[in-house]
């Protein structure tokens, strides 16, 4: 990188830092570690001092807005040599592409120099009507008739055969010309952003049968009140050729456009006798030309952002499923339910391993309920069932009721119950994946076995799935496919480090997400397991081929080993920590790395001798660390083999059953949150259908999102607002009173 190059990319990170109320220094060293390949999470946890502490949504942000700096800059480099080429780089033009902050404004500067097809324009200027056209624009001819300059260029060897026609080519041209302006554009779409609307009205032909997009058959509303959520039902409806959707200006400000347009270009002069043509060029280059292309752009830019809000829900959705508490330790009975074909039976021991599986049959059409009943009560009597985890697909709320029977049969300490969500289940089960690690089991039991997994440890079983089909979205499959992934595989890698990894039970799904992991390492990870052992300290990663340096770096503090040769390797502390945290450990009580002293001694230690940031900072300085890496390493000493999922709520355990018939108003339940939405929440509260508390019911206080009081999972006391038992919906309300 040379000096401009240098100096350029300073103050691109300078420009993101302020942006994100960042530290330019810190900034530029955080741009640097991602530039070397290090990662997100990696960077978040080891290397604070470098980053002045920055989170992983600071350098996701940071990360994201470099990348677009850097993006902006190489095509304005790229625009900058065509338009150069074509020795039309003009001074004003250059200092416009440098102060453009847009991809947008780029584009709009070089559409006049772009390549163009063959237009109404180019066959005009073909003909010899530029000279007219250019009178047109001009707007300094002040005498005769525009026919009488028309005349001039008739020419039927070439096409023109009369004085209209020739101010119909000329007018083709200004009607381009005009739309190339970058200025007219801008403001165009300014106004279009302040003061359009979203139209949309039943499209012709179409028949919405089901009434699903009605409430859009006659629709207007401000652009500026469009929300997110709206605007990808407009655009599904859209796509499904349901609706006709559209922007449109109000009338009265249609109406002005044109006149508004000449004013913006200073083309309003009452003494021109091409005043007239040049008005009627504007407004064919407005509705032909400009107008179209900015509602495009204006409707692509308003589902970037919308589709921007509902993968940033989505993946906050997708983080707070994945880091549900595991519910470890315990036998798990696992059904899926089925009417033709019966429901699925799995059952899991403690460690997710299967034990057997089996279907019965107590629904439509074999009604074999007693039967089913005798099959359930001898598994949990044989096994010592603790749980059943019921997936909530089809026949899971009738399965639910034999679940309830049995448990009231069952002889004590009873089991309990949890309906799961089966959202992926079907595609893990079908998965190469899924045939790889259960190779005599057909697709069904693969499915069930997941089912029961997902209760034990919800993260480890849901890497295996597209977190697009886990099914606590809204619009997933319409937004940019793209984008979303990028930030579900972000959150995703995010989760998996968080929480850390058992480096000697870890699933291939679940390593290929740790930091410096990539699915070809992660693989031969799994073989050198399989042909060594157990790993025995995180030292012996070294060993495995393919795992260069770097990868170790990157990796080595998220794999944990519990029970192996150094009790380090049970927390988070990094390898390259372990002389300062032995170190540490002496100072503590004079105990070495082999055995970890008791947490009640690390928080005396705390407590006694780091009482505050000075002294905090003269133990970090001694032992050659940073402040916030000593912190660290201390929550480790105190807490290790800590899974941060253990001080969230665990999950509703049920014994009884509840219908939709049994609930009345006011009725007060708990219930598990099971998707977050821009309107509100959907709340399993135990009947077939989960209830819905809209947002003005979740607060007696003002609040903007659901997150503010909600997320996935959490357990809540919510009151039955009302029951619309003929379409299968519940209101509920999280104000008690």
């Amino acid at each position: 990188m040379n000096d401009k190059e240098d100096k350029d990319e300073k103050k691109i990170i300078q420009q993101a830092a302020t942006a994100l109320k960042l530290k330019a220094d810190s900034a530029y060293r955080a741009i640097e570690l991602l530039d070397e390949g290090a990662t997100i999470p990696f960077i978040a946890r080891y290397r604070k001092e470098v980053t002045g502490g920055m989170d992983e949504e600071q350098l996701r942000q940071l990360e994201k807005q470099v990348a677009y700096a850097r993006q902006l800059a190489e095509r304005k480099a790229t625009v900058r040599t065509t338009i150069e080429s074509q020795g039309k780089l003009t001074t004003t033009l250059q200092a416009a592409l440098e102060q453009a902050t847009t991809l947008q404004e780029v584009e709009d500067l070089y559409l006049p120099y772009r390549p163009k097809r063959r237009t109404r324009a180019t066959i005009a200027r073909e003909k010899g009507l530029a000279p007219l056209a250019e009178m047109m624009l001009s707007q300094k001819t002040y005498r005769g008739k525009p026919t009488e300059y028309a005349t001039k260029l008739i020419d039927p060897t070439k096409g023109v055969n009369t004085a209209e026609e020739a101010l119909a080519g000329a007018r083709d041209i200004v009607a381009e010309q005009v739309s190339e302006n970058a200025e007219l554009r801008r403001w165009v779409r300014q106004l279009l952003n302040r003061q359009g609307n979203f139209t949309a009205t039943l499209a012709r032909g179409a028949k919405d049968e089901e009434g699903k997009y009605e409430q859009y058959h006659d629709y207007s509303e401000p652009l500026t009140k469009v929300p997110p959520h709206r605007l990808l039902a407009l655009n599904r409806g859209e796509k499904e050729g349901l609706l006709s959707v559209g922007v449109a200006l109000p009338p009265d400000l249609a109406e002005q456009l044109v006149t508004k347009s000449a004013e913006q270009l200073n083309l309003n002069d009452a003494r021109s006798i091409f005043r007239e043509e040049l008005q009627s060029a504007i407004a064919d280059s407005l509705k032909r030309l400009i107008l179209p292309s900015v509602v495009n752009e204006v409707r692509a830019a308003l589902t970037e952002e919308a589709d921007a809000h509902a993968i940033r829900l989505f993946a906050t959705n997708v983080r707070q499923l994945l880091l549900q508490p595991p519910l470890q330790g315990k036998v798990v009975l696992g059904l899926d339910p089925g009417f033709r074909t019966g429901c699925k039976v799995a059952l899991v021991d403690p460690t997710g391993k299967p034990i057997t599986s089996l279907n019965i049959y107590p629904h439509e059409p074999k009604r074999d309920w007693a039967g089913a009943k005798r099959t359930l009560l001898e598994l949990i009597r044989r096994y010592k069932v603790e749980v059943l985890a019921i997936g909530n697909g089809t026949a899971s709320r009738e399965t639910e009721a034999l679940v309830a029977e049995v448990i009231g049969e069952a002889p004590a300490p009873k089991p309990a119950y949890v309906i799961v969500s089966e959202a992926g289940a079907s595609v893990y089960s079908a998965s190469e994946l899924a045939r790889q690690e259960f190779p005599d089991l057909d697709a069904t039991q693969r499915g069930t076995i997941s089912i029961a997994r997902r209760l034990q440890d919800p993260l480890a079983e849901l890497v295996k799935i597209d977190p697009k089909s886990i099914g606590v979205g809204l619009y997933q499959h319409d937004v940019d496919q793209k984008g979303l992934s990028e930030a579900l595989d972000g959150v995703v890698e995010s989760c998996v480090n968080y929480v850390g990894v058992d480096l000697n039970t870890a699933s291939g799904a679940l390593l290929k997400y740790v930091s410096g992991i990539n699915k070809k390492v992660a693989e031969a990870v799994l073989v050198y397991r399989e042909s060594n052992g157990p790993f025995k300290s995180r030292a012996e990663l070294r060993k495995v081929p393919g795992l260069g340096p770097k990868a170790f770096e990157q990796a080595a503090g998220f794999l944990k080993i519990p029970g192996g040769t150094n009790p380090l390797d049970n927390t988070f502390i990094h390898p390259e920590s372990y002389p300062a945290a032995t170190k540490l450990l002496e100072l503590v009580g004079g105990i070495s790395s082999k055995r970890l002293p008791s947490p009640a001694l690390i928080k005396e230690f705390r407590s006694a001798t780091i009482r505050d940031e000075r002294k905090l900072h003269e133990v970090a300085q001694q032992l050659g660390l940073g402040s916030p890496t000593l912190r660290d390493i201390l929550d480790n000493l105190e807490k290790p083999g800590r899974d941060p999922r253990e001080e969230l709520p665990k999950p509703l355990l049920r014994q009884d059953v509840l219908k939709l018939e049994d609930l009345t108003p006011n009725m007060l339940l708990k219930g598990t949150v099971r998707n977050v939405v821009d309107f509100g929440a959907f709340v399993d509260i135990g009947v077939k259908q989960d209830g819905l508390v809209h947002i003005t019911e979740m607060s007696e206080r003002y609040i903007k999102h659901p997150f503010e009081v909600v997320s996935v999972g959490d357990v809540i006391d919510v009151r039955v607002l009302g029951i619309d038992a003929k379409r299968g919906r519940v209101s509920l309300s999280m104000k008690l009173k």
